[in-house]
């Protein structure tokens, strides 16, 4: 068994500058530049300029836009991406993913619909209805 990426080999672009820490709670909609983490709670639609790492412990109820979006907690909502998204052991997701590459690790419950395409537009305008 591979183990989960690493954010640089998963393509972090931007620096991590943003962090929801376990014990948060945050109740409204995020827009960052670069990466986000959460290891806390959203209740809101997430917007960053890269990658979006939902650890084990964290939990979006809501959308979540990103280059990339690496989940290891709860997300009830979509996730678009212009890039990957990886699902890992713990991941949960209630929702729709649009994404050029999707990986799932063994255990992960995911219980929605996937489109993937290699054209950026699509994707674009895929995520620009979920706004």
């Amino acid at each position: 068994m591979r183990k989960a990426k690493t954010t640089s080999e998963f393509g972090r672009g931007g620096e991590l500058n943003t962090i929801v820490g376990k014990s948060s709670s945050i109740t409204g909609n995020i827009k960052v530049q670069n990466s986000l983490r959460i290891d806390g709670q959203v209740n809101g639609n997430i917007s960053a300029t890269e990658t979006v790492i939902i650890g084990k412990d964290g939990s979006v109820n809501g959308n979540v836009k990103a280059k990339h979006v690496l989940l290891a907690g709860k997300v009830s909502g979509n996730i678009s991406t212009s890039g990957k998204v990886f699902l890992e052991t713990t991941a949960s997701i209630s929702g729709d993913i649009t994404a050029v590459q999707l990986v799932v690790d063994e255990g992960a419950v995911f219980d929605g619909k996937c489109k993937m395409s290699n054209n950026s537009t699509e994707i674009k305008n895929s995520q620009n209805s979920t706004e």
